[in-house]
């Protein structure tokens, strides 16, 4: 059930970005809405997790998934943050650098998710929640006159299955190894939702809608904390 609701997930943010991949406000919304669920699930879940395990400098982890992440956007360039680059669309296929980093990412993702049986895990939430707006922008990305062409959906599929795969690779790791990995985890998170939501605004005014956006996600993670609490 788990790995339907992951490729589930990425399939219905590329039909967005199908869609309504030509509205930049929807995408950023989706986006800023994502992080603020994401970094929400990070504080209140996510971390006192990974510090209740009381497992020696466990915090070096989340750092490392930080400074992970920054290596990764050398790949993505900054794909995770909505951030379009049209220089390979004539091709309509993603760069191979690129698609490298994006599974890399939702492959690590999926990891700590193994022997999840809870659909309603904070954790798993955070993931579903953070596809939509990636495959968002993927969908947008690889339209092509209204259709996704074979070698799209070959990018599309190798993305969809990459958690899943990382959450059946955790299966061969012993459980307490689970917090170093969502630790690492929790730190890629960390920096995206951050990037999201405090980078300055072009203008420098205050963006009441990205506020709102921001304040709808942290509601929405909290509703999911507290479900799971009971």
């Amino acid at each position: 059930m788990i790995i339907f609701l992951l490729i589930l997930s990425v399939l219905a943010g590329v039909l967005l970005g199908k869609f309504f991949g030509e509205k930049e406000k929807f995408a950023k919304n989706l986006l800023i809405l994502s992080a603020g669920f994401l970094i929400t699930i990070c504080l209140n879940d996510v971390f006192p997790e990974v510090y209740s395990s009381k497992h020696h400098n466990v915090g070096i982890f989340v750092i490392a998934g930080v400074l992970l992440q920054i290596l990764l956007e050398n790949l993505t360039k900054g794909f995770e943050h909505g951030h379009l680059h049209h220089h390979h669309e004539e091709k309509n296929i993603l760069p191979i650098a690129l698609m490298v980093g994006m599974f890399i990412h939702a492959f690590l993702e999926g990891i700590p998710i193994a022997n999840e049986k809870n659909i309603f895990n904070p954790y798993l939430m955070g993931i579903l929640f953070h596809n939509l707006p990636i495959s968002f922008v993927l969908g947008a990305f690889l339209i092509h006159k209204n259709k996704f062409s074979t070698s799209s959906w070959l990018v599309i599929s190798i993305f969809a299955i990459a958690s899943p795969l990382g959450m059946l690779f955790g299966n061969y790791f012993n459980s307490d190894y689970k917090p170093y990995f969502l630790a690492l985890v929790g730190g890629i998170f960390l920096h995206i939702s951050s990037v999201i939501i405090f980078e300055s605004n072009k203008n420098h005014n205050i963006d009441w809608m990205k506020i709102l956006m921001v304040i709808c996600g942290i509601g929405l993670a909290l509703f999911s904390h507290i479900f799971h609490s009971h």
